[in-house]
C-alpha cells in the first residue's frame, strides 16, 4: 500500500510540473525559451509537420468528390448556355436572311408597280409527290387571288395559280410537265412554248421553235404575252442546248430557268396588269 501511495504521489508531482511548464511556455509575453523548451519544440516539429500533411491530404480527398460534382454541374450549365447561344445565332442568321429576301422582294415590287399590282406571299407547303410540281401559298380568295394569276419573284417567272381557297392557293410551277407558257427568244423574237419536264431541277424545255432562224446558246427567253395568262416580257431563262424535233419542222431547246424553284420561300402574285404592260416595252405586241 505504501508503494502504491508513493507512486501516486510521484505521478501527481510530475503532472503538476508538466502543467506548470506548459503554462509557462504558452505565456504570450514570454520573449525567450529555456534550452529544454527548444529541444521539446524541435522534437515535436516533425510530428506537427506530419499531422499537417495528413490533415491536408484528408481534407483534399474529402473535398475532391464534392468539387468534382460542382465541376460537373458547372460544365452542364456551360453546355446548356452554349446550346442556347448557338440556337440564338441560328435564329438571328435566319432573321437576317429573311430580311434580305423581303427587302429584295419589296424593292422589286416597287420597281414593277408601274406595270403590275403585286401581292407578296409565302410558301407554306410543297407537293410531297413531285417537289418541282406545285407549291401552296398563304394567300387566297380573301386576298383577291384567282385562278391563272401569274406568280413570279425578282429572278423570274415561277408559275401560275391553279386553285384558290379562302386563305391559300396552289401554284403550278414551270418545271411541272403540265405547265405550258407562251414565250419568245428575246434577241430574235422567235416564238415557242416553254413546258416542264419530268424530274427536272431548275430546267424546262422550249418546243415548237421554227427552224428557219438559228437558235444559239445563252439566248434569253421571256414570256410572249400570248394566251392572256402571263404578261409579256417576264424573264424565264436562258437557252442551254438545242436539237431538232422529230417532225423536222421545229427545234426544241433546253432552258435553264432564272428562278430557283427548289428554294422558293417568298413570291409575288400578279393580281392585275396595267394596260401598258400587256403589250410589253415600247408597245410591242
Amino acid at each position: 500500500m505504501r508503494w502504491v501511495t508513493a507512486k501516486r504521489i510521484f505521478f501527481f508531482a510530475v503532472l503538476i510540473a508538466v502543467t506548470l511548464w506548459a503554462m509557462r511556455t504558452t505565456v504570450p509575453e514570454k520573449a525567450r525559451m529555456a534550452p529544454l523548451e527548444y529541444k521539446f519544440r524541435d522534437a515535436l516539429s516533425p510530428v506537427q509537420s506530419g499531422l499537417t500533411w495528413v490533415g491536408k491530404k484528408v481534407s483534399y480527398w474529402i473535398s475532391f468528390p464534392v468539387s468534382m460534382v460542382g465541376a460537373a454541374e458547372r460544365n452542364r450549365a456551360l453546355e446548356e448556355e452554349m446550346a442556347q447561344l448557338k440556337s440564338q445565332v441560328i435564329q438571328l442568321t435566319e432573321y437576317k436572311l429573311e430580311n434580305q429576301r423581303l427587302s429584295e422582294l419589296l424593292g422589286y415590287k416597287q420597281v414593277m408597280s408601274q406595270d403590275y399590282n403585286l401581292l407578296a406571299a409565302s410558301v407554306v407547303s410543297r407537293d410531297s409527290v413531285s417537289w418541282f410540281g406545285t407549291v401552296t401559298l398563304n394567300r387566297g380568295s380573301r386576298d383577291g387571288v384567282k385562278e391563272n394569276m401569274t406568280v413570279l419573284n425578282p429572278e423570274g417567272l415561277v408559275g401560275r395559280v391553279v386553285t384558290a381557297s379562302f386563305t391559300t392557293c396552289e401554284v403550278l410551277l414551270l418545271t411541272d410537265p403540265r405547265s405550258g407558257v407562251g414565250c419568245l427568244i428575246q434577241e430574235t423574237r422567235i416564238p415557242g412554248i416553254v413546258e416542264g419536264t419530268m424530274g427536272s431541277s431548275g430546267m424546262a424545255k422550249m418546243i415548237h421553235i421554227p427552224n428557219n432562224i438559228p437558235v444559239e446558246k445563252d439566248q434569253v427567253v421571256v414570256t410572249s404575252g400570248l394566251g392572256s395568262i402571263f404578261p409579256k416580257g417576264i424573264p424565264v431563262g436562258t437557252i442551254v442546248s438545242t436539237k431538232n424535233e422529230s417532225s423536222g419542222l421545229f427545234v426544241s431547246a433546253d432552258i435553264r430557268l432564272y428562278a430557283d424553284l427548289s428554294k422558293l420561300e417568298e413570291v409575288l402574285i400578279v393580281t392585275s396588269v396595267n394596260p401598258a404592260a400587256l403589250t410589253g416595252p415600247g408597245g410591242e405586241s
